[in-house]
């Protein structure tokens, strides 16, 4: 069945919207949508397995506890590997950031 990452996006998002495409015991793929949301200012992601994240479009900004920023915008790329604290500080306001996270051992 073939599908459209950039569409089926709710008029109204009140929190991210996460969409597992794919999922297996070692893989997880799935498109995330922002629009202007953030991680908790206390919250980090302290993730069991690496993650590998492609903004395809919009723009972001991964902070980590204990380095600089990383801004993204569309069709740049992060690995973050397991057990790497971080956070989504911003994603743009107002318009979609779309993401394709792939999450594996």
């Amino acid at each position: 069945m073939m599908q459209n990452l950039l569409t089926n996006i709710p008029a109204e998002l009140p929190g991210e919207l996460f969409t597992t495409l794919l999922e297996n015991d070692n893989l997880k793929i799935e498109r995330i949508v922002s629009r202007g949301h953030h991680s908790p200012d206390n919250g980090w992601y302290d993730q069991d397995q690496h993650e590998w994240v492609l903004v395809i479009q919009g723009e972001a900004r991964i902070g980590y506890p204990d380095s600089p920023s990383r801004k993204l915008t569309g069709g740049e790329y992060l690995h973050i590997p397991a057990h790497r604290k971080h956070r989504v500080e911003w994603t743009l306001p107002g318009q979609d950031t779309i993401w394709l996270a792939i999450h594996y051992q």
